[in-house]
């Protein structure tokens, strides 16, 4: 019963996932396949219907907003996304989600600003993808991870 918990454990969205800008977000690149998602996420997700790109949605219990999403073009990860301001998700330098916006300048300089409806986006750019962090009424509301022709502002 316990190898049962540890498995089914071990294929869920982490409690505190960690951006590795230009890598990964909570243990999920860019390119894996939708089956490398559900390996590790596990299956128990939403779909988005009004999106452009299908999208998985990954929360910690239903209808709570917090968690992460994952936009998939020809079954593979184009962005990963965490969604609302879930609680202990942090960077490899240590910026919690909940840091102040002089926080994420403190670790990472100043960086290129999007302006996305209701929230703006702080953007590290790397060969071929961006990383995000996500801003709102000044405190990092949460990170994303994307291919350079995927848009930063994750509204559908």
């Amino acid at each position: 019963m316990t190898a049962i918990l540890a498995v089914a454990a071990a294929l869920a969205l982490p409690p505190a996932g960690v951006l590795a800008p230009g890598q990964s977000l909570g243990g999920v690149h860019l390119g894996d396949t939708r089956t490398q998602v559900l390996t590790r996420w596990g299956r128990d997700f939403g779909t988005c219907r009004g999106c452009r790109t299908p999208t998985l949605y990954f929360t910690y219990r239903r209808f709570d907003p917090k968690g992460a999403g994952v936009a998939l073009k020809k079954n593979r990860v184009v962005a990963v996304f965490t969604l609302w301001q879930p609680t202990g998700w942090r960077t490899t330098k240590r910026l919690l989600v909940g840091d102040s916006e002089a926080r994420v300048t403190e670790l990472y300089g100043p960086l290129f600003r999007t302006t996305c409806p209701g929230y703006e986006a702080m953007m590290l750019h790397h060969r071929d993808s961006n990383t995000a962090i996500y801003i709102r009424s000044g405190f990092v509301w949460g990170f994303g991870l994307l291919r350079r022709d995927e848009p930063v502002c994750r509204d559908r």
